[in-house]
């Protein structure tokens, strides 16, 4: 694996601060506007996160979705979406850049291809969204021969067992749920038990990393207050991206937003 995660974490850690993580769509709301957006992103950024485009992402909300929808309508696929990533990765050779999927595109051709793909174009980790750890096994192992860090989701009622499986089977980070349900701001952010991530930390797993909800930066300073290493916003994300020009083009009152997201990850700041 790359070790791109690694380096990112403990940098943050020896400047007291936690990873500002924005996600959105790759291919919306069209591949010119996409490409532009991502850049904008890398430059505000501690790490990306990335979705494909998927016709039934049963585990993200309406603006997701809406947004799927719209970049699969722009002609959005598999190959395009990899091409944004090397463009992106030819940029930022240090940036971590994460995959949120669904398992009917690792799963279409085949596991390795799929993992051998992303590799190829610069993708650090993985994320599947409807696998669960407990069948996790394959993929995990198809990841890591490719060079990929295989990302686990660590549910807030995740028992011993599964805490032990998450660390084993995990790397780069490990995606802790703030709350059971979609993504999106819609619903209130939420922080996890202190218990979860000191479970976590006592198993060695892949440093905690929080989403769903993170809409504001006192999210992401609660987030990084109550110990995790980093937080993922996506729905805030897009939805403002939403707001933009159909060209791509991109206002001072987002950048100023992405700033101040940023800017609340330094632990300093964290009363």
């Amino acid at each position: 694996m790359s070790g791109r995660y690694a380096r990112c974490f403990a940098a943050l850690s020896r400047a007291d601060r936690g990873a500002f993580i924005p996600f959105t769509v790759l291919g919306f709301p069209d591949r010119v506007a996409c490409a532009l957006h991502l850049e904008i992103l890398a430059r505000h950024a501690d790490a990306l996160e990335l979705g494909i485009p998927f016709s039934d992402p049963v585990a993200d909300g309406p603006t997701i979705q809406r947004a799927s929808r719209a970049a699969l309508d722009a002609g959005a696929n598999f190959a395009g979406c990899l091409q944004l990533i090397a463009a992106v990765r030819s940029q930022n050779p240090e940036l971590p850049i994460g995959l949120l999927v669904y398992a009917n595109l690792v799963v279409h051709r085949s596991i390795e291809e799929f993992y051998r793909r992303a590799a190829a174009a610069g993708v650090d980790s993985v994320l599947i969204a409807d696998v669960p750890s407990e069948e996790g096994e394959p993929f995990a192992a198809a990841a890591r021969d490719a060079g990929v860090a295989p990302v686990f989701i660590a549910p807030p009622n995740a028992d011993d067992t599964a805490l032990d499986r998450i660390a084993r089977l995990g790397a780069g980070y490990t995606y802790v749920l703030t709350r059971r349900g979609i993504t999106g701001t819609e619903l209130a952010a939420g922080l996890p038990a202190p218990e979860l991530l000191m479970q976590l930390k006592a198993r060695a797993a892949p440093p905690a990393v929080l989403g769903f909800g993170v809409s504001e930066p006192r999210h992401v300073s609660e987030g990084i207050a109550a110990g995790a290493a980093g937080v993922i916003s996506g729905s805030a994300v897009v939805n403002r991206l939403m707001r933009l020009p159909v060209d791509g083009s991109v206002n001072a009152d987002f950048e100023d937003w992405l700033v101040s997201m940023h800017e609340a990850t330094r632990i300093k700041n964290i009363s």
